[in-house]
C-alpha cells in the first residue's frame, strides 16, 4: 500500500474539528419533545379539518358501527330469515292495502308520533297514500333490521339505526315536489310562486350559513324589550357571568331568595321569555326575590375556562353575592339543563365541606347520571370526543351551530326535513315565536370546559361512579341533605326522563319528583293556563326505599295544568315566612347596582 502514513494525532484533530462543525447543526435541531408536539399539532390540525367537514361527527365511529352490525348479521342466519320474512310480510300488507284502498281502510303503517311530514289530508288519497305507505314499510323493515342482536354492541345497533333513518329521510316522498300532494296543491294554487319564494329563502339561508350572519330579531321579539324584559338590575359582574337581581312585584317577599343557574349552552332568557310565559316573572309575581346568572358568550381567548371555573368563579361566586345582598338567609338554588348538573356538583361539594347555605335544590331537565343519556350518546365515544376536542383545540370553542346540527339530527324528520319542505318548497316563511328567537340566539362553549364535561361526565360518568373530584377530593350526591325538587319532561330527547329520574337512585334526601308534559324546553316553559299541560308528582321521604321508573307512574297520579304552582307551593313550604323586599345590590358591601336587566352579556354574539 503506497502513500505516507497518517499520524494519529492529526487524525484525532480532524475528528474533533468535524465534531465542532456538527455542534451548531445539532443545537439547531428541536428537542425530541418539541418534535413530538409539532407532530401532534399536525395530526390535530388534520383531524380538526375533518371534524369541520363532518360537522364534528367521527366517521370512524360510524364505519365501526356498520362493520359490527354487518358481521354479526352474517353470523345470524336466523335473523336473516326473520328479516326476509318481515320484508315479505310488509310487501303482502302493502299489496292487500292497495287492492282495497278506500277512505275508511286503516293504513298498515303509521308515521312516528313526532313525524309530521304526512299530516296533510291528501296523503290519504291515491296514489300518494301508497307512496307514503311504501316509504313507511321500508322504514319499518330497517327498524327491525337494526334491532339489537346477540353479541352486537347496543350502541352500534343504535348508531346503525340512526344512520339508516338519516339515509331514508333523504328519499322520503315528502321531499319531492312531484310526489308530495301538499306541494302540488300549493304550486297549482299560487301558479308556482311557492317555488320562487322557496328558492329565495334557500339562497338567503345559504348566504347566512356561509357568512355565519344572523337576522335581527323580528319586531315584537326584541331582547330587553319584548323578551328578557322582567325588570331588574345587574348587581355583580366578572369575566364569566353577570348576576341579575329582579325587582320585587309584591309588598313583601319570601324570606329565602332564589338563585337560578341556567345552562351555559344557551342564553339565560329561556327562563324569561315573554311576560306571559316567563318563569322569572311568575316567581317574582308570587313574591320571591329572584337572582339569575347570565353567562358570558366565550370567545377563543377564553378557551382555557374549565368546569371548575364555572363552579367556583360562577356558581359559588354568585351564591356569595346573593348572601351579601340577602344576608343571614339560606338560598333556594335552581339549575336548568347543564346548569342543573353544575348545581348538583356545587351542592355536593358544599355538603362535603359542611356548607349549609342552601335551603333547597331544584333541578330542571338536568342529569347527574349519563349511563342512559338517550340519543345524544350516539355522538359520544372516544373517537367522537377526540374529534370534537381537536376541532375545539383549533378554534378555541364549540360553536352553537355545530351543537344545533346534532340536536336537529336526532329529530331530523321534524326539525330538518319538515321545516325544509315548508320553507323551500311551500315557500312559507318561519313564523316568529319567542322560543324560536331564543333558539336562533346562539352561544359557544369553551374548549377545555366542554372537553372535561364530555369526558368526565358523559363518557366516564364519574359523578355517580364516585370518581368526580373537586379540589382534589371526591364528592358524592349521597351527602346532599337539602330537600330536592326534580323535574323531567315526557318527550325530552336531550335529557330523557328516565335518566333524570335516576337522581333518586343516587340521593337519600327528601325529594319531590315531577314528570311534566312537553320536551326539553317546552316542558320547563310550561306556564299556568296552558290547556294541554299535565304532570305527575310524587314525594320520597329522606331515606325511603327506591322505586324504579317503570313502577313509578302507577304511584303518581296525573294532574292537569302547569307544574309551576306545585313548585311554588313546595318552595314556600321550605321557606320561613315573608319579609320586606331587599334593595337592589349591596353598595356598602361592594355590590352597587351596575346596569338595568337584562345586562350586557346577553347581547354578546
Amino acid at each position: 500500500m503506497s502513500g505516507k502514513p497518517v499520524k494519529s494525532g492529526n487524525r484525532n484533530a480532524e475528528v474533533r474539528e468535524k465534531e465542532r462543525a456538527l455542534v451548531p447543526a445539532l443545537a439547531e435541531r428541536p428537542a425530541p419533545q418539541q418534535q413530538a408536539k409539532s407532530h401532534q399539532a399536525l395530526d390535530r390540525g388534520v383531524r380538526a379539518t375533518m371534524a369541520r367537514l363532518s360537522g364534528g361527527v367521527s366517521v370512524h365511529s360510524f364505519i365501526g358501527a356498520w362493520s359490527d352490525w354487518a358481521f354479526h348479521l352474517i353470523e345470524a342466519p336466523g335473523r336473516q330469515l326473520q328479516l326476509i320474512e318481515h320484508a315479505q310480510l310488509n310487501a303482502l300488507r302493502l299489496i292487500a292495502h292497495a287492492t282495497r284502498i278506500d277512505a275508511e281502510d286503516p293504513p298498515p303503517f303509521k308515521p312516528k308520533s313526532y313525524d309530521h311530514r304526512f299530516n296533510h289530508p291528501d296523503w290519504q288519497k291515491p296514489p300518494f297514500r301508497m307512496w307514503q305507505q311504501g316509504f313507511l314499510a321500508v322504514q319499518d323493515w330497517w327498524d327491525h333490521a337494526t334491532d339489537h342482536l346477540r353479541g352486537l354492541r347496543p350502541e352500534d345497533a343504535d348508531r346503525v339505526r340512526f344512520m339508516a333513518r338519516q339515509a331514508l329521510d333523504t328519499v322520503s316522498p315528502s321531499n319531492f315536489p312531484m310526489l308530495n300532494p301538499e306541494i302540488i296543491a300549493a304550486t297549482v294554487a299560487s301558479g308556482g310562486r311557492n317555488l320562487t319564494e322557496g328558492a329565495s329563502h334557500f339562497a338567503r339561508d345559504m348566504v347566512k350559513t356561509l357568512t355565519q350572519s344572523h337576522d335581527p330579531a323580528p319586531e315584537g321579539f326584541r331582547v330587553g324589550q319584548d323578551l328578557a324584559c322582567t325588570p331588574g338590575t345587574v348587581v355583580f359582574r366578572n369575566d364569566l357571568f353577570e348576576l341579575i337581581q329582579y325587582a320585587p312585584q309584591t309588598d313583601k317577599v319570601v324570606a329565602e331568595p332564589v338563585l337560578i343557574v341556567p345552562a351555559w349552552i344557551m342564553k339565560y332568557y329561556i327562563l324569561d321569555l315573554s311576560p306571559h310565559n316567563s318563569m322569572v316573572n311568575y316567581l317574582v309575581g308570587q313574591g320571591f326575590t329572584v337572582f339569575m346568572i347570565s353567562w358570558c358568550n366565550p370567545t377563543a381567548a377564553q378557551a382555557d375556562l374549565s368546569l371548575e371555573d364555572y363552579r367556583r368563579t360562577g356558581v359559588m361566586t354568585a351564591l356569595e353575592a346573593v348572601n351579601q345582598i340577602v344576608p343571614d338567609r339560606k338560598v333556594h338554588a335552581v339549575g336548568y339543563c347543564l346548569g342543573g348538573t353544575m348545581l348538583a356538583i356545587a351542592a355536593a361539594t358544599m355538603a362535603r365541606d359542611q356548607d349549609d347555605r342552601l335551603a333547597s335544590i331544584t333541578l330542571m331537565a338536568a342529569q347527574v347520571d349519563f349511563a342512559e343519556a338517550g340519543e345524544l350518546m350516539l355522538f359520544v365515544d372516544e373517537s367522537q370526543v377526540a374529534f370534537l376536542e381537536d376541532m375545539m383545540w383549533d378554534q378555541g370553542y364549540l360553536d352553537r351551530p355545530q351543537m344545533a346540527r346534532t340536536f336537529s339530527a336526532i329529530r331530523s324528520e321534524d326539525l330538518i326535513w319538515t321545516r325544509a319542505v315548508r320553507r323551500y318548497l311551500l315557500g312559507e316563511d318561519d313564523l316568529p315565536t319567542d322560543m324560536g328567537v331564543w333558539v336562533a340566539d346562539t352561544t359557544r362553549m369553551p374548549a377545555q370546559m366542554h372537553s372535561q364535561y364530555l369526558r368526565g361526565l358523559f363518557l366516564e360518568n364519574r359523578l355517580t361512579a364516585g370518581r368526580f373530584a373537586v379540589e382534589g377530593r371526591v364528592i358524592a350526591l349521597k351527602d346532599l341533605a337539602a330537600p330536592m325538587f326534580v323535574v323531567a319532561t315526557e318527550t325530552d330527547h336531550i335529557a330523557p326522563w328516565k335518566s333524570v329520574y335516576k337522581t333518586q337512585l343516587f340521593t337519600d334526601c327528601d325529594l319531590t319528583f315531577v314528570l311534566t308534559s312537553g320536551g326539553h324546553n317546552s316542558g320547563i316553559v310550561n306556564e299556568p293556563g296552558n290547556p294541554r299541560s299535565h304532570f305527575r308528582l310524587s314525594h320520597r321521604a329522606a331515606g325511603a326505599l327506591y322505586v324504579g321508573p317503570d313502577d313509578w307512574p302507577a304511584r303518581a297520579h296525573s294532574r292537569q295544568g302547569s307544574w309551576w304552582p306545585a313548585w311554588k307551593d313546595w318552595l314556600e313550604c321550605h321557606s320561613n315566612g315573608l319579609v320586606l323586599p331587599p334593595a337592589p345590590g349591596a353598595p356598602d358591601r361592594g355590590l352597587p347596582p351596575l346596569d338595568a336587566a337584562p345586562g350586557t352579556y346577553v347581547f354578546q354574539t
